[in-house]
């Protein structure tokens, strides 16, 4: 489902609450009076279907009584009502619905019962494309319109901060206590059970809401991953969003056969969700709180770098510890600002940051340092402190703050620790906008969050650098899972296994297959000793467990020796399974090589996961790991890489050069793209895979198997969409041969020399102004694109070195309309190139079945005007004041 309708949950200019009663404490008399209490403008109908008056309003009986349709209805009736309100709402044409009550089941089929009744709800409100918030919420609230739909707290205060929270009382706890800090909200969303309206459509109205400047959620669960981590990648990327996860220890997953498979469902798989989708974790209510006092004043540090300022010394090193324990930086502060401090402060003054000015420090004294800090453009923000003493008041201290010159230059945080007197002076920030905390882990917290967003936000814009293509054999792979498939096995031998990872480039360890004793000292003798020989069964999954592999065998006599010990072994710890034969292997002597784990496997949420970490036979009991959602390209596979214990080993030590690390991050690429291939590669572990200067080598791995579901297509189960290699074609264009592909992120350098190759017109054209060069951060977006919302064709030469022009298409979330953008190349236009590219964004808007195209090209643009007429398009007016005309093409027509 789109964002449709959800424009009148926003901002609804009239409302009805179905429900409405005056019996004391019921959910229908605190929604009514929540409504009618706030300040909101718009029209308020009561319907019970016992009628009356209530407020001195009319109480209808029905819906259809109203005089007319309102906006939002909000309901508060006994479940078994809720289908035929419902259908009685769409049919009066109200298109969305916030259902408070929660379902009819209790008891041991309550889950059952309830799922059906959800149902319900969503086949009454299909033929109306009527849009369902909840059920089982405490409503919905937009303060900058005065609206207050739910049983939540009173007293909202407008804001820039959005809300939302799976769990109602995790939102009313948010409502409170912004209300007694002074802290407003854009929105509050309740999600209740989520039947229609999930956090995917949520962030995706906020992403594109100029009054919501950042948001807090509270998230139990996701429903539809690829539609949260589209929504989410995309509201992260112009505002902070700021999560907890609730139900972080659940019970443990169910044994796998793989250690990465013990992850799936795991807390560590939403971390590495939300990591990759920009947004920052945090651990408690109290950080969301945190967060939710810098984010809610509009905290805005000029650099990552923090400088302290208090009137206790003590005070200050604690606060300087902290921000050191989360990853933080103090800023240096320059010397003509020590001068100016000199010349301020008393000669007892710290000298350095943390900058103590002393017990005695009165209200100047803080707004002289304030202010000469404020002049250091090293200092990114300032982090107030004041400790009461009874030298000094700390409300004058917190007004000559508020008052200093240089609240108006560097954004300052307070902290105003103690107990009655420090909170008068807290209450005193607040007043002036300025956050103010109790404590100083809450304040360094505080301001953290923004610098991890900060943070994130430049990671996710780094650029891959360009590798080549990388050799695979796919059709040997899928006829290798085929094969065992067919014999219905669903663990392919380690020998199929090593086959696999080689036909994508990873290095694996040469492997000899024999069925016998001495078979298996023929081949050691060939292979040369010393020498390694394991099991080959297909039921045996961990060889190890059951005493089938024996190393550093380094005589044909030691091999004889070791296979019958192995069968013996086999007797006793695993007397049914099949014995396939023996795998006779080299022992690798690369004794300063680190021993890592590579794995894949699928979540039940998010799909595929990478994972990589310090491997071995103790892999689980160091259980030093990270994951990372696929596709991956080399920096996020060194982001994850970097976020192992073991990666200081790669790094080198003492005598120890250090490993080829981007050689684990080729490895960890290619397996990324291994399970984007084959769709039936439901778990794989790479363990060990040694690493040192000479790269990586794969000693042992096993792979799990299974049926694809019917109908999913290769890249249906990743929670982000992978590069669309099957987009990938060549054509032949008035007898001249061309290549076109969609952008990858490496195509970052390639645009940025297209775009200095265009004339200055050309660039006016495209980009609706002047720009002397494509800026990283703006040709990171260009390139950096989520293939299941947008597409960037890229028209290639036939030697595929030379970018001739860009056809690009940008859908909304529903996959409805699309806009388009077109450029190419200056010296290249009259040859029908853009023709071309144009009507091949269009089919592919077709085949991804949107209705309509449409696109803003400026009056004077003459050229892109003639071409979009020729393709059909129809002029539909301009934006109010602006340059431009609105183009739009029906694709039915194609």
């Amino acid at each position: 489902m789109s964002t449709r309708n959800l424009d009148k949950l926003m901002a609804p200019r009239s409302v009805v609450a179905i429900g409405a009663s005056t019996r004391p404490n019921s959910v229908g008399n605190a929604v009514t009076r929540n409504l009618l209490t706030a300040d909101f403008q718009g029209d308020v109908y009561l319907v019970n279907i016992k009628g009356g008056t209530l407020e001195g309003r009319t109480v209808f009986r029905k819906v259809s009584d109203l005089p007319s349709v309102p906006d939002l209805a909000v309901i508060m009736t006994p479940a078994e009502t809720i289908p035929g309100l419902i259908t009685a709402l769409g049919e009066f044409g109200t298109r969305v619905a916030v259902v408070i009550s929660a379902g009819p089941g209790n008891g041991a089929d309550a889950r059952v019962v309830n799922a059906r009744w959800r149902k319900r709800l969503l086949r009454a409100a299909k033929p109306y494309l009527m849009r369902i918030v909840g059920p089982n919420c405490i409503g919905f609230a937009a303060p900058r319109v005065g609206l207050n739909a739910s049983f939540g707290p009173t007293g909202l205060k407008a804001g820039r901060i959005a809300a939302v929270a799976q769990s109602g009382a995790v939102l009313a706890g948010l409502a409170d206590w912004g209300a007694a800090q002074g802290i407003g909200f854009s929105h509050l969303f309740s999600m209740g059970d989520m039947a229609d309206v999930d956090f995917g459509d949520v962030l995706d109205m906020l992403s594109r809401d100029y009054d919501t400047r950042a948001v807090l959620m509270y998230v139990e669960g996701i429903s539809q991953a690829r539609k949260f981590m589209s929504a989410a990648r995309s509201v992260a990327r112009v505002k902070p969003v700021i999560v907890l996860k609730g139900g972080r220890h659940a019970a443990a997953a169910a044994a796998t056969a793989s250690h990465t498979g013990s992850m799936a469902g795991s807390a560590a798989v939403y971390d590495a969700a939300f990591a990759r989708a920009g947004l920052v974790r945090v651990l408690g209510l109290g950080e969301l709180f945190d967060a939710a006092e810098t984010l809610g004043h509009g905290l805005a540090p000029r650099n990552s770098r923090l400088a302290i300022l208090t009137n206790g010394g003590g005070a200050g090193i604690v606060a300087t510890d902290l921000l050191m324990d989360e990853g933080g930086e103090m800023a240096s502060i320059l010397p003509r600002t020590i001068a100016q401090l000199d010349k301020q402060l008393p000669r007892a003054w710290s000298r350095a940051n943390p900058v103590d000015i002393v017990g005695d420090a009165d209200g100047p004294r803080y707004a002289a340092a304030l202010n000469a800090l404020a002049d250091d453009r090293g200092v990114g923000a300032v982090l107030a402190m004041n400790v009461p003493t009874a030298l000094t008041s700390s409300v004058e201290a917190a007004r000559a703050v508020a008052s200093a010159e240089g609240v108006k230059v560097v954004p300052v945080i307070g902290c105003w620790v103690g107990g009655p007197e420090a909170q008068a002076g807290r209450r005193v920030l607040h007043e002036a906008g300025i956050p103010a905390y109790d404590t100083p882990l809450r304040a360094v917290r505080g301001f953290m969050h923004i610098v991890e967003y900060r943070r994130g936000q430049r990671a996710l814009q780094r650029t891959p650098p360009s590798v080549p293509e990388a050799r695979s054999d796919t059709h040997l792979v899928r006829s290798i899972v085929a094969g065992a498939l067919a014999e219905k096995r669903e663990i392919l031998t380690e020998p199929e296994a090593k086959r696999v990872l080689a036909a994508y480039g990873i290095p694996v360890v040469a492997t000899e297959i024999v069925l016998d004793a001495a078979e298996a000292a023929a081949a050691a003798t060939r292979i040369g000793f010393p020498v390694a020989v394991k099991i080959l069964s297909r039921d045996i999954t961990h060889k190890s467990d059951v005493g089938g592999v024996a190393l550093d065998l380094v005589s044909e006599q030691a091999v004889l020796d070791a296979v019958r010990e192995m069968k013996g072994k086999l007797l006793v710890h695993a007397n049914k399974a099949r014995i396939d034969g023996f795998v006779v292997q080299p022992m690798i002597k690369r004794p300063h090589a680190v021993e890592l784990i590579l794995g894949a496997a699928e979540d039940p949420v998010f799909g595929p996961i990478l994972l990589v970490g310090h491997g071995g036979t103790a892999t689980e009991v160091i259980d030093d790991k990270a994951l990372a959602l696929p596709p991956l390209d080399p920096v996020l596979a060194e982001d994850a890489l970097s976020r192992t214990r073991v990666d200081r080993l790669l790094r080198g030590y003492r005598d120890r050069a250090p490993a080829d690390r981007g050689a684990v991050g080729d490895a960890m690429v290619r397996l990324s793209q291994l399970i984007a291939d084959v769709n039936e590669i439901a778990e794989l572990d790479i363990n060990p895979l040694l690493a040192d200067a000479d790269g990586v080598l794969a000693l042992d791995a096993r792979i799990v198997v299974r049926k694809p579901q019917p109908g999913q297509e290769r890249a249906a189960r990743f929670a982000i969409r992978p590069y669309p290699v099957e987009l990938e074609t060549e054509i032949e264009h008035r007898g001249e041969k061309l290549f076109i592909r969609p952008i990858r992120p490496d195509d970052e350098p390639m645009l940025q020399s297209f775009t200095k190759r265009l004339t200055p017109e050309d660039v006016r054209l495209r980009f609706f102004g002047p720009m002397r060069e494509l800026s990283h951060e703006m040709a990171a977006r260009l390139t950096q694109i989520d293939y299941d919302r947008a597409m960037a064709f890229l028209l290639l030469d036939h030697k595929r070195k030379e970018l001739l022009g860009v056809g690009r298409l940008a859908a909304d979330p529903g996959f409805e309309q699309g806009e388009f953008a077109l450029v190419v190349a200056s010296d290249q236009q009259g040859k029908g190139y853009g023709a071309l590219l144009l009507n091949h964004v269009l089919h592919y808007g077709k085949a991804r079945g949107m209705k309509r195209v449409i696109g803003y090209v400026l009056r004077e643009n003459n050229k892109m005007l003639g071409l979009a007429k020729h393709l059909g398009f129809r002029r539909d007016g301009g934006r109010m004041g602006e340059p431009d005309v609105r183009l739009v093409k029906t694709l039915g027509s194609l």
